[in-house]
């Protein structure tokens, strides 16, 4: 095997669900290993397909996700996952101990209102393609790499496939984009593309996006597509935290029930 492989570790989701297992018995709280799992399936998610770390991937890792738009805070929280999992499996010459600090002016954040504006204005002045790459980066959480993968035949499928993840498109966006590729006669490919066919860069997505913002009366600095992502990742969060609190108090009422059926505190125990 070579020297390379021999000094990388390979990252399984059995390894994460032992780390997991390892700080829940040191009394981890419920919503600190939600964030634990979180952080870790990301970088799990984030690495090539032979899944292994080695010297150099946290510190791509932090790259990667400020080139996505995460907050200092959030990039952060997954180096100390990641750290602490090195650390759990003796590899702290893995790690990546140098936090960022945060800066004292951040990314802007883009509200959900000032979305529908966009999405609103896009479709008032008939910007088909800049409604939809919209909706496909915020309502999907596509990176600008992933856009490529916007393709006709995915939109028929209904799922996107590519960057080592598959990406369900949600129906009515579906709808849309195939309504689109038939206005377009884009029969197959990339729906995402110039004037001469070629595939949209960075600054073709956000001179797209920020073209809308002064009509939309959306300040042009949240006009590109780390904002629209991040409005994702907020989303998805505040869902999330949505879900987990419905499940503690299901959890708490499964157990008061319980408790009823056999007797509450000083009560009396049913015999069976």
């Amino acid at each position: 095997m070579p020297k390379e492989l021999r000094a990388a570790l390979p990252l399984t989701e059995a390894l994460i669900g032992d780390y997991l297992e390892v700080l829940r018995d040191r009394g981890r709280k419920r919503e600190s290993l939600g964030v634990y799992r979180r952080c870790l399936t990301a970088l799990y998610d984030y690495l090539p397909p032979e899944k292994v770390v080695r010297r150099e991937t946290l510190g791509q890792w932090r790259d990667w996700m400020l080139a996505e738009g995460y907050a200092a805070q959030t990039v952060n929280c997954g180096l100390s996952a990641a750290n602490g999992l090195l650390d759990h499996c003796g590899r702290r010459d893995l790690q990546l101990t140098a936090h960022l600090r945060p800066g004292k002016t951040s990314q802007p954040e883009l509200t959900r209102q000032e979305y529908l504006r966009l999405l609103r204005t896009a479709r008032l002045l008939g910007r088909e393609r800049a409604y939809l790459l919209m909706k496909a980066i915020a309502g999907m959480g596509l990176s600008l790499e992933e856009l490529a993968g916007v393709t006709a035949e995915g939109a028929r499928e209904g799922c996107l496939r590519g960057s080592g993840r598959t990406v369900r498109i949600p129906e009515c966006l579906r709808r849309e984009l195939l309504d689109y590729a038939r206005q377009a006669g884009i029969a197959a490919g990339p729906l995402f593309t110039t004037r001469n066919g070629r595939l949209m860069s960075r600054s073709n997505v956000t001179d797209s996006i920020r073209a809308l913002c002064r009509d939309a009366r959306v300040p042009e600095g949240k006009g590109n597509p780390r904002c629209l992502k991040k409005l994702y990742q907020t989303t998805q969060a505040e869902i999330q935290s949505g879900l987990a609190v419905l499940a503690e108090q299901a959890h708490d009422r499964l157990l008061e029930a319980e408790q009823m059926a056999i007797g509450g505190s000083g009560g009396e125990v049913r015999r069976l």
